[in-house]
């Protein structure tokens, strides 16, 4: 499902959300001119060195870097870390750990994914703005990102896999909007095998449907031990989801009146 634009009016413009937008956008431009391509993202170096990596956060000291592994037909790139077995020397062209906590949130892994996490960030982000000001919405946002963070690494701390994109601290802000506006109606493409249809949906079906979903795969991938989560950092949705919810009401000030149901087209 993609939301496509929601019914609840704003009343001032959404400085931040699109400051934010434009940053995570000049920042994927920016690792794709270190390494490759629009379409398919920044390389791996570039992702290991500004993703954020729980090995390294839950082991101090650790930094990690891209292996070559010779395999039939060819090699392979993998992640390897300092003090992991068999794993020696010092990785170049590294960052402080502590501050891939902060880039790993601004870093993205394709065009598919930067532009799926903005489209959420602008139809959801602009009333979360709006319900508590830009300083506050800021910090609520970041913090978020933090939260997320915080339980993909608690689940996962002997993980080498890069953590990247804003989908932890979007989902913060999907957490904020379901409590301020479970009766909002979201504007929604729904696809359905080979074929996809536009519903209005009500904000609560909407983003719980999504919340549900996060928290299926984030099972199914804790009973898999072949992963199957296709690189998805699902506890991070769901840290940054809780963490949404129950943070705005210490933070909004203001909310919106739903208005009557009424096509949104």
């Amino acid at each position: 499902m993609f939301p496509i634009k929601d019914n609840i009016p704003t009343d001032r413009f959404p400085f931040v959300t699109v400051a934010l937008i434009a940053i995570n956008f000049v920042v994927y431009v920016l690792a794709i001119r270190h390494g490759g391509s629009l379409i398919s993202g920044p390389d791996t170096s570039e992702v290991v060195k500004y993703g954020a990596i729980p090995y390294a956060l839950t082991h101090s000291g650790a930094h990690c870097g891209v292996v070559n592994v010779p395999q039939l037909g060819g090699v392979v790139q993998t992640v390897a870390c300092q003090g992991q077995p068999g794993v020696s020397g010092t990785p170049t062209d590294t960052i402080p750990t502590w501050e891939t906590v902060f880039t790993a949130m601004f870093m993205h892994a394709s065009i598919l994914h930067i532009g799926g996490n903005m489209l959420f960030l602008w139809i959801f982000g602009n009333n979360i703005e709006d319900s508590m000001g830009p300083v506050k919405y800021l910090g609520f946002y970041l913090v978020g990102g933090l939260a997320a963070l915080a339980l993909q690494v608690a689940v996962g701390p002997n993980s080498t896999a890069p953590t990247l994109g804003a989908s932890g601290a979007i989902a913060a802000v999907l957490g904020g909007y379901l409590v301020l506006y479970p009766r909002a109606r979201v504007l929604t493409v729904v696809f359905i095998i080979l074929f996809f249809t536009v519903i209005e949906l009500p904000a609560v079906v909407m983003l719980g449907i999504w919340f549900a979903e996060q928290a299926l795969f984030g099972a199914a991938g804790l009973t898999n031990p072949a992963g199957g989560g296709g690189g998805v950092a699902y506890f991070a949705h769901i840290g940054g989801f809780a963490f949404g919810a129950l943070a705005i009401r210490l933070l909004a000030t203001k909310r919106k009146q739903v208005p009557p149901r009424h096509p949104i087209y």
